[in-house]
């Protein structure tokens, strides 16, 4: 009985070890949402720089580029401007559940049973004295 609690509970396959893996899965979802929304994005900004003039002119020019015929002004202390690329998302780290293995649920599961039957022989020996 101890055993079948104990695996049931705390195991590889019992219940606390099974809400891990339910709130995982939620923290995967929520990240293949975010990944679904900065791929849209990037899918945007790709489309534009594809189809609008001026998008790609404004992009050219927080690259630093101009026309051949401009000229351009260096304004000291001002510091870089640089152009930040777009977010690409988060490395995700999977984490495993946590449980007790197989190995430690049997032995917790035979020192309580040993303990049980040493109990009941304790009081099986008190019982008959008595009488």
């Amino acid at each position: 009985m101890v055993y079948a609690l104990f695996s049931f509970f705390s195991g590889p396959k019992g219940v606390s070890a099974y809400n891990q893996l339910l709130s995982e899965r939620d923290r995967q979802w929520a990240n293949i949402n975010e990944l679904s929304n900065v791929n849209e994005e990037l899918e945007n900004t790709k489309n534009n720089l594809l189809y609008d003039h001026d998008t790609l002119l404004v992009h050219a020019r927080q690259l630093g580029y101009g026309h051949e015929d401009e000229r351009f002004i260096r304004i000291v202390g001002l510091g870089n401007i640089r152009y930040t690329p777009a977010i690409t998302g988060n490395v995700y780290i999977v984490k495993k559940p946590d449980f007790l293995s197989e190995r430690i649920i049997k032995i917790v599961s035979l020192c309580a049973g040993l303990l049980i039957f040493a109990f009941l022989f304790v009081l099986e020996l008190i019982e008959t004295r008595v009488r």
